[in-house]
């Protein structure tokens, strides 16, 4: 896939992993649109960037389908990122000993597997009309897993389950985009430099990322973007999703 000229459609692209992801493929000629929410710093780094700002939640499909549009009306769009997401604790039990609360359940795998499902099938429909570049692709849809999909911590079954659901809906989608010429892959990143993470004391994070074997720090968001880079520009990689993470496997908490 061509990267310089393409519209590159990023949902949470206002910070952490989206926003570095947003920053590599502008460096590269993509023409950006940035997705996330109205209080986000979404339009100052679409404005950095030369690039559109839609505001939307990722479970609307209308606000979708408008920032899809949005991003077709600036190039021919044929790269998508998913990166929005959240990450708060849910477990099964409380601290006395009672059920959790659904509603916390639900909204995480929502937000996390269901916003992913939507953004892909709403930008695929758009990528599918597209003529294909010189390469032959259509487009590259990219979202973003976790490790946690394959092991999970204590407090993360929501999250886990709506980690592991992109990771399992990945080669199915591959699967069925493949006639429109649209591949797809998923990032499963381990212990990352997000904002959430370096919003921790020092120690904390020093801490965790001498929880990796190698190398024992945290990742960086410029090697998740790098990453996204690399797959968009390598025709061959398809259905796969890929583990950035040092090597680290969790333990249980």
């Amino acid at each position: 896939m061509q990267i310089q000229g393409s519209g590159a459609l990023i949902t949470g692209g206002a910070s952490g992993l989206g926003l570095a992801t947003a920053r590599r493929l502008a460096a590269a000629g993509a023409h950006i649109t940035i997705v996330d929410l109205p209080s986000s710093p979404g339009a100052d780094i679409a404005a950095e960037l030369g690039g559109v700002f839609v505001p939307a939640d990722v479970t609307s499909v209308d606000e979708v389908h408008a920032a899809v549009a949005a991003a077709q009306a600036a190039a021919p769009l044929r790269i998508v990122v998913n990166c929005a997401g959240i990450a708060p604790p849910a477990k099964v039990l409380d601290r006395e000993g009672n059920p959790a609360v659904l509603a916390d359940f639900e909204r995480i795998v929502r937000i996390n597997l269901v916003g992913t499902f939507n953004v892909t099938s709403q930008a695929a429909a758009i990528i599918a009309k597209n003529d294909p570049d010189a390469t032959g692709d259509r487009g590259v849809i990219v979202s973003t897993a976790s490790v946690a999909a394959f092991d999970g911590q204590i407090g993360q079954p929501a999250y886990s389950a709506s980690k592991g659901g992109v990771h399992a809906m990945t080669l199915p989608i591959a699967r069925e985009l493949a006639r429109y010429a649209i591949r797809v892959c998923t990032i499963a990143p381990g212990i990352m430099e997000t904002p959430m993470l370096k919003g921790l004391p020092q120690a904390a994070q020093d801490s965790l990322g001498e929880q990796v074997p190698y190398p024992s720090r945290l990742g960086k968001p410029e090697e998740y973007a790098a990453l996204v880079q690399s797959i968009v520009e390598n025709g061959y990689l398809n259905g796969e999703t890929i583990r950035l993470d040092g090597a680290i496997r969790m333990a249980p908490k």
